[in-house]
């Protein structure tokens, strides 16, 4: 649902609150996408970037001297909060609504299981690589669409997946002296966010955008305070706590602004510029740690990056074509 305030028209606040349309009622200009401006929501997953690189590159900072459960309590009691400060006075109630809690809580899990490895994953190799092996996870989404719901996938989307694995093998360059066994981290949280998407998707069509995302900052929360007192060290140094906080804040921010995207755009109008996230995550790992990729592995980089945005310009094209065809 498109819907971003209870002050919207009647049409808008139906949709909000039984979620039984796409929220493309012409009635309601809050959920008329067609309105929005494509500039804008471009702006904004560019923005998307720049907040992610920042959470990613001060996470690696971080995880040096803070334990991943403790880092990973901040960030999402700091998350979790932003977010309702934001989010409650626009919805209300609505946010406590689902009708698919235990898909809402699943979703939660695999928010925090892929935050754990992506925490691990930035303790032993550097912020570009890392993010361009995550940033497979739509490819591999490719895959378990074909693999599940036994979707069509175009022989160039293929080439397009096949060149993305390729890519993230010349990054890891397993059995070589690349980052060996630490490549399999960001693999597994490329994996768990790969599902993760599906399931996004799926609540996607039934649920508050703005409730979905509240349920799984605050079961990180809930589930980062539980393993706490098993992981909780001392930090005096007042430059770490807010580094901590501001990953917190980086996160929330790279949520909203990854939402409002949406809200101005589509998906197959702003994956491609998705990609930036990779420049911006190598371009923080040479500010703050001065390492630059070598040679395999910005080979690697490229490649995942021309492939991720083939791929996104090929989605572009078919819902092109599909929304032409005459209705039967």
């Amino acid at each position: 649902c498109w819907c971003i305030s209870p002050s919207s028209p009647p049409a808008c606040q139906s949709c909000c609150a039984d979620k039984q349309t796409g929220a493309t009622d012409a009635r309601c200009p809050a959920v008329n996408r067609s309105a929005a401006t494509a500039l804008g929501g471009i702006v904004y997953i560019v923005s998307t970037g720049v907040f992610f690189a920042a959470l990613d590159t001060t996470t690696q900072f971080v995880a040096m001297s803070v334990p991943v459960f403790m880092v990973l309590w901040v960030r999402y009691v700091t998350q979790a909060l932003l977010s309702t400060l934001l989010l409650a006075p626009l919805h209300g109630r609505l946010l406590l609504r689902t009708r698919h809690p235990r898909l809402q809580l699943l979703r939660g899990m695999l928010l925090v299981s892929s935050t754990v490895l992506a925490i691990f994953s930035l303790k032993y190799m550097p912020v570009g690589e890392f993010t361009a092996i995550v940033m497979v996870t739509p490819l591999a989404v490719t895959v378990l669409s074909a693999t599940l719901f036994k979707e069509r996938i175009a022989p160039l989307h293929w080439l397009c997946v096949f060149g993305g694995f390729v890519g993230t093998l010349a990054i890891a360059r397993p059995g070589s002296s690349g980052l060996g066994w630490a490549a399999l981290l960001p693999i597994g949280c490329m994996a768990i966010s790969s599902v993760f998407q599906l399931l996004s998707s799926h609540l996607g069509k039934t649920e508050l955008p703005a409730a979905t995302h509240l349920w799984s900052v605050w079961t990180g929360a809930i589930v980062s305070t539980l393993a706490l007192p098993l992981t909780w060290v001392a930090v005096e140094s007042t430059r770490t706590w807010a580094l901590m906080l501001f990953m917190g804040a980086m996160g929330a921010a790279g949520h909203f602004s990854l939402t409002l995207a949406y809200q101005r755009a589509s998906a197959a109008v702003l994956m491609p510029y998705l990609y930036v996230h990779v420049g911006f995550a190598v371009a923080g790992g040479w500010l703050v740690f001065a390492h630059v990729p070598d040679g395999w592995a910005r080979s690697g980089i490229a490649l995942v990056a021309v492939c991720g945005v083939g791929a996104a310009m090929l989605t572009r094209a078919q819902h092109r074509t599909a929304s032409r065809m005459p209705e039967p």
